[in-house]
């Protein structure tokens, strides 16, 4: 206890740099990994073991994983909010847990690159390597921080196939033997908070011997998850008592909150089977598109049993096939994945939303897209899809006010069933467009960045809205390592639309209105004339910018006099 205080007040006076060699020197030498984590352990248990996880976070996030090299200038404004984050969750994370993990950043190179060190740091925090999974194709991070976080959608490998076989012998008990169930001595999978094995088993009533795997949830995950939790939730009310610059107040502890109640039905197996048995119904009409079947005999709270698909993740399977093919795929994504929930005639569609590349898969065989993992499925309202389909309409015709209009809609009641400001939106939307290039077509991601831009002022969105968003942003990045830059949402979401309305004109349940399509003909007919305003306002900018600064100035008190 004397050398963990000592050692916690010495790294008071140390910089990042020096902190590597100060804890080899507490650390005895000749010792094993397992000893080191136990030294390191017990000095975070000691009274200065508050002091001692702050340097140590210090080292970690100022040092080994700088916000900076993974935030790109774009995000600049997020790194504040990231490194305090990162801080806060090292200094909240149990011994059990952080020991382990500083002992390991320690034994790692030196020359190890932060975006390793940053995987192993997430390392059995489930949570934490979804919102991983979440960025892993956002195209605006650095390619080294992308292809990194790539690792967490099929690459994830912190449970043995013993520990399995204990929770499924837990689990299923007498049915193994009942059912002669053969279960594969290897795992086929893995993913944050499950674990994927092949079986076999005898279905009597078809007299004939079924092949199927079972999803089971790793045995660490109750508490580790519990505990992520349990931080998310610490981070919101942390973040509510502080302010930062370019955030309205209450944006970032309403995001944790949102995150936090949507991961939670990660661990709810029952939840997810449900799902699983509406979305195979929902897609069984569609062409070229598979759910995994339900098994239910062998499903528990900790076990979903289901059919295995044949398939290689899409950004797998894309470079093996030509241009056409590329091209098929990624138009069986925007349909299976947005125009069809989008333009459902449901009235609560069901939308996957944890599209992250290692749940879509794709069989070069068929020709068939399987989407797999539905714990994350969310709905939107029939009205929600219908402001939705009404605001790409917007954006995509440049039209202000119908974008205003289907924001405030679309925004979250207060408790006096306010929407959002109509002057606060009005102001992000005039905003928007005027930072909108010219030249630039603007698409379906555009539509959601201003959602976004809408929420980082104070304008509340329901969570189904916000998973919506962020499948739409996980996909465009799909898209771009299918095929390229030219990848586009809204043509195929038009296709989809115009072929199902050749087939049912005016009956096949769009959430759309006739009122509806009236208002999108005529922005459409005024899209020419206030795309010539905008050309002719950049003209005049770029010529008013090219004049000597006296010219400037006698032009600028000439408009100032008239």
């Amino acid at each position: 206890m004397a050398a963990a205080a000592t050692f916690a007040e010495h790294l008071k006076d140390l910089s990042p740099e020096a902190m590597h060699s100060a804890l080899g020197q507490f650390l005895p030498d000749g010792v094993t990994t397992e000893q080191k984590v136990q030294l390191v352990a017990m000095a975070l248990r000691s009274p200065e073991g508050a002091t001692l996880r702050q340097e140590l976070g210090r080292w970690i996030v100022d040092r080994l994983v700088p916000v900076e090299s993974l935030l790109p200038n774009r995000y600049a404004m997020w790194r504040s909010p990231t490194r305090e984050c990162m801080l806060f969750v090292i200094s909240q994370l149990s011994v059990e847990r952080l020991a382990p993990k500083l002992i390991e950043q320690y034994e790692l190179p030196l020359k190890t690159t932060p975006e390793v060190r940053l995987l192993k740091l997430i390392a059995r925090v489930p949570g934490l390597q979804k919102l991983g999974q979440v960025l892993a194709r956002n195209r605006h991070l650095r390619h080294s921080v992308r292809t990194a976080l790539s690792k967490l959608e099929n690459g994830i490998r912190d449970v043995g196939m013993k520990d399995m076989l204990e929770v499924l012998h837990r689990e299923l008990g007498e049915r193994m033997e009942l059912f002669d169930m053969k279960i594969e001595r290897r795992l086929l999978s893995e993913a944050s908070v499950s674990a994927v094995v092949r079986f076999s088993w005898w279905n009597a009533e078809e007299r004939r011997r079924e092949k199927g795997v079972l999803k089971v949830l790793k045995p660490h995950i109750p508490d580790c998850f519990a505990e992520d939790m349990k931080i998310l939730q610490e981070l919101a009310d942390y973040f509510g008592q502080r302010a930062h610059k370019g955030f309205a107040s209450g944006v970032i502890p309403d995001t944790f909150s949102k995150i936090r109640r949507h991961l939670q039905r990660e661990v709810d197996f029952p939840g997810e089977q449900a799902a699983l048995l509406e979305a195979a119904k929902q897609y069984s009409a569609v062409r070229r598109v598979r759910v995994p079947q339900l098994i239910p005999h062998f499903c528990t709270a900790r076990v979903t049993a289901m059919s295995e698909e044949e398939g290689v993740k899409v950004t797998s399977a894309a470079p093996h096939l030509d241009g056409q093919g590329r091209e098929q795929l990624s138009k069986q994504l925007v349909e299976a994945l947005v125009a069809f929930p989008l333009l459902s005639r449901s009235p609560y569609a069901l939308f996957h939303a944890d599209p992250h590349a290692g749940n879509l898969l794709y069989n070069r065989r068929t020709g068939e897209l399987v989407l797999l993992d539905w714990a994350l499925a969310e709905r939107l309202t029939r009205e929600q899809r219908r402001r939705l389909t009404l605001l790409f309409g917007a954006v995509a015709f440049r039209n202000p006010a119908a974008a205003c209009e289907q924001i405030q809609y679309l925004s979250e009641r207060d408790k006096h069933d306010h929407p959002g400001d109509a002057k606060t939106i009005g102001r992000v939307v005039e905003r928007f467009f005027e930072e909108l290039p010219v030249a630039k077509l603007p698409r379906a991601v555009d539509a959601m960045s201003l959602l976004e831009s809408a929420a980082m002022v104070g304008v509340r969105f329901p969570s189904s809205l916000i998973m919506f968003s962020k499948v739409l942003f996980t996909l465009d990045g799909i898209l771009d390592d299918i095929r390229g830059g030219s990848a586009t949402t809204e043509f195929t979401i038009a296709r989809y639309l115009l072929k199902r309305w050749v087939r049912q004109p005016f009956t096949f349940g769009l959430p759309l209105t006739v009122r509806d399509w009236v208002g999108l003909e005529c922005s459409a007919l005024l899209y020419g004339g206030r795309l010539g305003v905008r050309w002719e306002e950049t003209l005049s900018t770029r010529m008013f910018a090219s004049k000597p600064d006296a010219q400037r100035s006698r032009a600028a008190g000439s408009r100032t006099r008239h």
